[in-house]
């Protein structure tokens, strides 16, 4: 029989919070032992499905002809909009424009019309091939620029931001610049694609397990689809191969067809995509056309700010209301602006509908922000990181944001002081400038470059009533425990710091703490694992499940043992009662035997925030977390190819739960941020067709791509928030700091115009991009040179 053991140190718990434990399921990736749905034991008759995905952008559908698909071998099952018994809508808003099955008409190229269920995956998939499909084409609008000539559809309502008199500010501010950039999108790239399993019950019931960051999402949106109740639908998922918000919505189709499946034939239903189909038929982080002009002095100083931030959303809302809002809750950055107006513009295309992002549209508002230092900086001959310095908040009188929401503890100017000097920026800075212009006289290929940029990002969900969460502790006679709770584990070690918070809570150790899978007939109405809120929600949900029991342990040992409360101690691995001490496991069954209850469900909800989205005004983040990083990077300028050779990286997590984990985060947070705005691009064709959709076309960052100097460092400054044990979020603030790479890149183009002339990189910076950068400013030094050089 399995014994508790207790740490070696009498005084400690092994496992418990601020120490590098081990993701709890690392050695099981390492082994192959950790189960995701596809190794799970296939329950007997399981069939398969298939998405039939439409060949046409924008167009009425005049004809379906599946009789071929039907009679294919292994067929049982097709299905349309026909046959479904609810509502044919699966969004996650509230303007129900996102269909599980095209009836009609069809909005984007590799939208589904149907879905084959067959005995087997591949008999499925050649099934659907064999439909025969007419359109009648209508005109597709495919990008940000054709949806703004056409100017007509918005896919939801946009938000605007302003303080101060913008006008006035900006006509009298002694210069003035507008410009616009570009920024691409980005395919999330989870490891394991989605996938649905749906297992038939009594009375209609249905089981899903279901690779999805919003288990709760999935029960109601398939519990519309079938039109039952949402306790027919049950959700579980113990972890998945990555998410980063890919999963947040887009979950909702696979498991409603593999439901609605399920339910028709009475057997259990897969639905498992190609990485192909995954990447066609599923949203992606939206790209943006950033148009912006900005007022400043002399100095450099900020005085007026006007940003309109295009999106290209897709064929429905899906999320891209919140995420342009988020875009403009994130456009001051770090940075103050007396006069500011922020727009946003979600355009409707007939592509695929783009979603949640890593980010959720704060990493696009941070460009934006850094953009206009960059223009400040070269316009007055300064240093950007001068320029950055110069326009941090301050105290009072500088301190509200363009939502109104005054800045308390910035730790900006803290961190970048810190990070400037154990990068050596300065020195780094003068010697690269040093070389580069040497470079520049004798003609040279490579040219290096170095850019130290800031974060500040609002951590909690924008839409208030989402920060909320629930979890159910249980604590059994031989002091084991389990907990269980709303968010998701993907991989980013939420299990594993709630596990911690929980040993933490009885003075146990991590072994005694099973965290089970999350399911939606334990914990009801949860929060999606979002907003980088995983372990502030489900932390302290969970915290407060243990604190019920231990006030219950409280009391009963001060009535039965007749001491006073403050005499009742929670010791690692016992419990002392007046001038006893109890080993935990002795204590939970004595408690146990006097019938008192050892278990108890826990809730949270986020205080003292609030948002009035129509005012564009509200406290609409529980606090900030804050980071920098310093880049450095070399470019051959035949060829536009590039490495990044250094990084340093000082990020605010507040008092880490487990360092080891967050440092990881940050890590994947980077080269992930990297790579969308290096190596990753999505391109369409004049057909609607992506054809960047699969790694043989589509490159995020290799091994190779890695810095090849990376160092990271956690500031350890405690929360001046009371969140779980002052930690702070890390999942997503991270991933803006890679912004310091695609400037350390301008910084090395613009060496060729002897850092004169602004060099109007735009992202992603690929090496094709990098080049034509480097020959339009060598364009505009024969320009200005009068044709010579």
């Amino acid at each position: 029989m399995h014994k508790p053991v207790f740490a070696a140190n009498r005084d400690q718990v092994s496992g418990g919070v601020y120490q590098s434990t081990r993701h709890d399921s690392g050695h099981k990736h390492v082994a192959g032992e950790a189960l995701y749905i596809d190794d799970m034991p296939e329950p007997a008759g399981l069939l398969h499905a298939a998405l039939g995905l439409s060949h046409c952008a924008h167009g009425l559908i005049k004809e379906i002809d599946l009789s071929a698909v039907k009679d294919s071998p292994g067929v049982e099952l097709v299905l349309t909009a026909a046959d479904i018994p609810g509502v044919n809508d699966i969004s996650p808003s509230n303007h129900h424009d996102d269909p599980v099955f095209a009836e009609g008409k069809v909005m984007f190229y590799g939208q589904p019309i149907f879905a084959v269920i067959a005995r087997t995956r591949n008999e499925a998939r050649l099934a659907a091939a064999k439909a025969k499909i007419t359109y009648e084409e209508l005109p597709a609008i495919l990008d940000i620029a054709a949806a703004r000539k056409d100017g007509k559809d918005l896919v939801a309502e946009p938000m605007s931001l302003n303080r101060g008199d913008l006008d006035a500010a900006m006509t009298a501010a002694p210069r003035r610049i507008k410009g616009s950039m570009s920024l691409g999108g980005q395919e999330h790239f989870y490891l394991e694609s989605h996938i649905a399993l749906a297992v038939p019950g009594e009375d209609g019931d249905v089981t899903l397990y279901s690779s999805t960051q919003h288990p709760s999402e999935i029960q109601h949106a398939v519990a519309h689809v079938l039109d039952v109740p949402s306790n027919a639908i049950t959700c579980e998922i113990r972890r998945m191969g990555g998410g980063f918000g890919g999963k947040e919505t887009q979950g909702n189709i696979f498991a409603a067809i593999a439901a609605l499946a399920a339910r028709r034939t009475g057997q259990a239903v897969k639905l498992r995509p190609d990485r192909d189909d995954d990447m066609v038929a599923t949203g992606k982080r939206h790209d943006f056309v950033i148009d912006y002009e900005v007022g400043f002095d002399d100095e450099g100083h900020i005085l007026a700010v006007d940003i309109l931030f295009a999106a290209r959303c897709g064929f429905s809302a899906d999320l891209s209301g919140p995420v342009t809002d988020r875009a403009l809750f994130h456009a001051d950055n770090a940075y103050f602006y007396p006069a500011v107006r922020l727009n946003a513009q979600p355009w409707r295309t007939h592509t695929v509908s783009n979603t949640a992002f890593r980010g959720f549209g704060g990493p696009q508002g941070v460009i934006g922000a850094e953009r206009l230092i960059e223009e400040v900086a070269y316009a007055t001959g300064k240093d950007p990181l001068d320029i950055r310095k110069l326009n941090f908040y301050g105290g009072p009188g500088r301190d509200l944001t363009p939502y109104h929401q005054t800045v308390e503890a910035d730790l900006s100017a803290e961190i970048i002081a810190k990070l400037e000097e154990s990068s050596d920026y300065q020195a780094r800075r003068a010697e690269i400038r040093a070389e580069n212009i040497r470079e520049n006289a004798r003609g040279g290929t490579f040219r290096r470059g170095i850019a130290l940029t800031p974060v500040k990002f609002g951590i909690s969900f924008t839409n208030s009533w989402q920060n909320q969460a629930g979890a159910l502790v249980n604590v059994y006679t031989d002091g084991s425990v389990s907990v269980n709770h709303g968010g998701t584990e993907m991989g980013q070690g939420l299990y594993i710091k709630v596990a911690q918070v929980v040993a933490q809570a009885f003075q146990i150790d991590l072994d005694m703490v099973k965290i089970t899978p999350t399911t939606t007939a334990k914990v009801p109405n949860t929060s999606p694992t979002a907003a980088s809120s995983g372990t502030d929600l489900n932390g302290m949900a969970a915290l407060n499940a243990c604190n019920n029991i231990k006030e219950r342990m409280v009391a009963y040992a001060v009535e039965k043992h007749g001491v006073p409360a403050d005499q009742v101690e929670f010791l690692p691995g016992r419990v002392r009662v007046g001038n006893r001490e109890i080993e935990w496991a002795d204590f939970v069954k004595e408690v146990y035997s006097n019938r008192i209850q050892l278990s108890s469900s826990g809730f949270y909800r986020t205080p003292d925030i609030y948002w009035d989205r129509k005012a564009g005004r509200g406290r609409a983040f529980y606090y900030y977390s804050y980071g920098a990083a310093a880049s450095e990077v070399t470019i051959d300028t035949l060829t536009g190819e590039y490495r990044v050779e250094r990084v340093d990286i000082l990020h605010d997590v507040g008092s880490s739960l487990n360092p080891a984990i967050d440092i990881g985060q940050i890590e994947g947070g980077f080269v992930q941020g990297m790579g969308w705005l290096t190596t990753e691009e999505l391109w369409w064709d004049n057909k609607g067709r992506l054809r960047t959709h699969a790694p043989s076309t589509y490159k995020i960052p290799v091994a190779s791509d890695r810095p090849r100097v990376f160092n990271i460092n956690l500031l350890n400054k405690p929360n001046h928030m009371p969140s779980i044990h002052r930690s702070k979020a890390v999942g997503e603030p991270p991933l803006v700091l890679p912004i310091s790479v695609l400037h350390a890149l301008s910084d090395a183009v613009a060496s060729i115009g002897d850092y004169k002339i602004f060099p109007d990189l735009d992202a992603p910076a690929t090496p094709e991009r990098v080049l034509f950068a480097v020959e339009a400013m060598r364009a505009k030094v024969r320009e200005r040179s009068g044709g010579h050089g």
